[in-house]
Formats: structure tokens, C-alpha cells, sequence
């Protein structure tokens, strides 16, 4: 009868026991499974708003990678902040996760730059894929433009990876983002030759080209008197797509016209005067 009486004195402590907990930790467990419930819903709600937003403004790498990046963060501030509602000491813990990630941005400051400088590329759009630039020493095509590099592709069909952190933080020069080029010449004449003649021949050879834009027009004028030549500089607008092939075409036309009128097209000499005693 004593043993009965035991354990149903130990029975009612424990359901004391219980009951004072649940009036004292009940309302904050509620409280912060709440808070959880309705904290995800809300990080869930803005990261899928920030994804809408970088895939329309930007480039959908980026906003993929800046939501997942959202997420983590933020779900880990709610968890801390749900623990600290309930008593779950975390001072500690968050002096731990901040040592740890000063430890890691430290480590990984290169990478941090290059993100950086990826996320201003993808946001500013200072150049995008196709387009022919000349950054770092290299000249290629823009092939793909990712969250670190970006990669070109060389004219002889190599693959340059440039870290995003370099190519934002130093001069870049885009080529064929501007509809129209200017094409620029010298060609020179021998000073015994027909100055008006060598002028008429280039402009007709610019004339007869129809890939030359007729505004602006054709800039044709004697720029140098050399030391072995007369030089003409020779200015012509094209679109940017034929900048190349009216590039070389002209100097293939100009010569064989020359050769035609005959118009010398001096190389480098010197005249040696010789005095006997």
C-alpha cells in the first residue's frame, strides 16, 4: 500500500512538473513553431521574388544563385532566432559562425571579388554573349558569362577564361556594340607621283565600295610628308559586320589601282651622298 501510495505521489509530481513546463514553455515553443512556419513562408515568398527579378533584369544564372544564396542565409537567421525564443542559448553560436565565416572570406576573397564582379557584369550588362571585346591583353568573343569567369573565344578558336573580378575592375573595350565602325588607313605615294591623281583613285575605289556608308562620308586627305613617302589617311564608315572584310579589301584594291595608274607605293631608303678628298 506505501509503494501505491509512492508512486502516485511521484505521478502527480511529474504531472506538476509537466504542467508548470507547458505553462512556461508552452506559449514560447507555440510562439516560435509559429514564427518558423510563417518566417519560411515569408523567405520562401521573397526569394522566389528575387529570382523573378534577377531572370528578368539580369541573367537567370544569376538570379538562381543569388535566390539560393537568400535562402540559406536567411533561413539560418531564422533558426538562430527561433532558438533564442524557446531559451536555446546561442550567443556562442553565433560568435562561432562569424569566426568561421571571417576564416572563409578571408580564403576565398579572390572568389568573393570575382563574384562580386560577375553579379555587377550580369547587372550592368557592360557587354553580353556574342559580342567581340578586348580586355586582360585578349581580343575574342564573348562565348558564355558565368558567376566567377567569363569566357571568349579567340579569333584562332581558343578558349580564354578571364576571373570577373579582373575584368570589372579594369578597362574593357567592346568592339561591335556600336552599329557602325570606322575603318582607318595610310597609304603612301612616292613624291614624284600625282598627289590629285593617288586622291582621286582612293576615293573612287571608297565609291565604288558599297559596303562604305555615304554619311559620315569618306575622309580622304594628305596627313604626312615622310620620310620616304606622302601619306594619305583614309577614313571610311562601314557597319560594323563588314569592318573587316572592307579592311582588307581595300588594301588589296589600292594596291592593284596603283599599279594600274602607275603610282609607286615607296618602301623605306636613303640617299648616300659619297665626297673624295
Amino acid at each position: 500500500m506505501e509503494n501505491l501510495t509512492q508512486t502516485t505521489d511521484q505521478m502527480a509530481n511529474y504531472i506538476d512538473m509537466a504542467y508548470k513546463m507547458a505553462i512556461q514553455y508552452g506559449p514560447k515553443l507555440i510562439l516560435a513553431i509559429l514564427t518558423l512556419i510563417i518566417g519560411l513562408w515569408l523567405i520562401n515568398r521573397f526569394v522566389k521574388s528575387t529570382k523573378s527579378h534577377f531572370n528578368s533584369k539580369a541573367d537567370p544564372t544569376l538570379g538562381s544563385f543569388i535566390g539560393s544564396l537568400l535562402s540559406v542565409v536567411l533561413k539560418g537567421v531564422l533558426l538562430i532566432a527561433v532558438a533564442s525564443m524557446i531559451g536555446i542559448e546561442t550567443t556562442s553560436f553565433i560568435a562561432v559562425l562569424g569566426a568561421a565565416g571571417l576564416a572563409v572570406g578571408f580564403a576565398l576573397q579572390g572568389s568573393l571579388a570575382n563574384f562580386a564582379g560577375g553579379v555587377l557584369i550580369l547587372m550592368f550588362k557592360p557587354f553580353k554573349v556574342g559580342d567581340l571585346i578586348e580586355a586582360q591583353g585578349n581580343i575574342g568573343s564573348v562565348k558564355d558569362i558565368q558567376i566567377f569567369n567569363t569566357i571568349l573565344t579567340t579569333a584562332d578558336n581558343r578558349i580564354v577564361i578571364i576571373p570577373n573580378g579582373a575584368l570589372s575592375n579594369s578597362s574593357m573595350i567592346n568592339i561591335n556594340q556600336e552599329a557602325t565602325r570606322r575603318v582607318d588607313f595610310v597609304f603612301g605615294i612616292g613624291y614624284s607621283d600625282d598627289i590629285d591623281k593617288a586622291k582621286s583613285i582612293l576615293q573612287n575605289l571608297a565609291d565604288k565600295d558599297s559596303r562604305v556608308l555615304k554619311d559620315p562620308e569618306a575622309m580622304i586627305v594628305l596627313s604626312e610628308l615622310a620620310d620616304s613617302s606622302v601619306n594619305f589617311t583614309v577614313r571610311l564608315w562601314v557597319n560594323t559586320a563588314d569592318y573587316w572584310g572592307v579592311y582588307f579589301c581595300m588594301h588589296e584594291a589600292v594596291k592593284k589601282a596603283f599599279d594600274e595608274q602607275g603610282i609607286s607605293i615607296p618602301f623605306p631608303q636613303q640617299d648616300v651622298h659619297m665626297h673624295t678628298a
